[in-house]
């Protein structure tokens, strides 16, 4: 998901975003731990992305307090 993408979602969508990756990021770990995780980058893939995401969400709840 690129950051243009996720700036043009809601707040809600964005927390719903979210939830589901760290849910992903849970099972990523898990079958890593199993070994069976084909492509252990996805993991770092998916913690970026959480990041970049609660970035875009800390700047909209900030503007709707300036405003």
């Amino acid at each position: 998901m690129k950051m243009q993408e996720i700036r043009e979602k809601t707040v809600d969508e964005l927390k719903q975003a979210v939830e589901d990756y760290k849910k992903q990021l849970f099972d990523m770990r898990l079958k890593h731990s199993m070994h069976k995780l084909e492509n252990v980058a996805e993991i770092a893939n998916t913690k970026r992305l959480i990041a970049k995401i609660k970035t875009v969400l800390t700047e909209k709840e900030t503007e709707v307090k300036n405003a």
